[in-house]
């Protein structure tokens, strides 16, 4: 009983952007555990090339090309698990993207992407999936936020916004949907080393000021935010829902220091 409380063991997931950066460490850290994955993302090769590595290993891993901030390719994917399992255990939205602009520069086709992208693909795939949780009786719905939902940083507003509007949902959703034996949280990464955030760190200036304001002097990688994201789908945090974890070396405590 106790070894059960650590692991996923039949335990069916999905998890959106899984094959790349955080996503794909999220799928593999699930499939590991003893979880059922299946991955979504809009690049046919990438998808191919992740799930086909994860079964040469023996892990029980499938995918689906889609665009979840497309209202269609959501509903085909919801049905596609409807029809395969059923049920739903546990859904990670990890879809997100950025264009570092000031406010009054941006687009509105800029803005309108990055709400879809960012926000209106968890929301509508939280709502789409609830039956399927629902049948869980032990479902789980992970939001991957980021630090930038907390504070202030220099990735710019919108993404901020879309950000803070998912630790804001995992609220609201927790109490809501606590009856039906839903857990909701999420996870609020600082710099982590994937391909968006590569863009950036780059500059040996500006990953100086990243290291400065971090406790732990380093920047973060993807594989710990999978553990985070495991932990919260455990039986072991069972009494955990609406709460936001910082996987962030302590950047969002540290404030101003000398």
């Amino acid at each position: 009983m106790q070894q059960n409380r650590w692991n996923l063991e039949g335990r069916r997931a999905l998890v959106t952007g899984g094959t790349k950066g955080i996503g794909a460490a999220i799928a593999e850290e699930l499939l590991t555990l003893g979880a059922e994955v299946l991955i979504v993302a809009r690049k046919e090769l990438d998808v191919n090339q992740a799930v086909t590595s994860w079964r040469s290993r023996g892990l029980n891993a499938s995918g689906m090309v889609a665009d979840v901030s497309l209202p269609a390719d959501r509903h085909n994917l919801i049905q596609l698990i409807e029809n395969t399992w059923g049920r739903l255990d546990i859904l990670v939205n990890n879809v997100g993207t950025n264009v570092r602009k000031k406010v009054k520069e941006y687009s509105p086709e800029e803005y309108n992407f990055l709400l879809q992208t960012n926000l209106t693909s968890a929301f509508e795939l939280c709502r789409l999936s609830y039956p399927l949780l629902q049948g869980s009786e032990q479902g789980n719905v992970i939001n991957v936020s980021s630090v930038a939902g907390l504070g202030h940083l220099r990735t710019g507003a919108i993404y901020g916004m879309t950000k803070a509007a998912l630790v804001q949902l995992s609220k609201n959703l927790a109490v809501e949907w606590a009856a039906d034996k839903i857990r909701v949280n999420c996870v609020a990464p600082w710099y982590i080393r994937t391909p968006l955030a590569e863009t950036v760190l780059q500059n040996p200036e500006f990953l100086k000021s990243v290291l400065d304001r971090t406790p732990l002097k380093s920047i973060g990688n993807p594989e710990d935010v999978a553990a985070a994201v495991a932990f919260l789908c455990m039986p072991a945090a069972a009494y955990i829902t609406g709460q936001c974890l910082a996987v962030d070396g302590g950047f969002s405590v540290n404030l101003f220091s000398e």
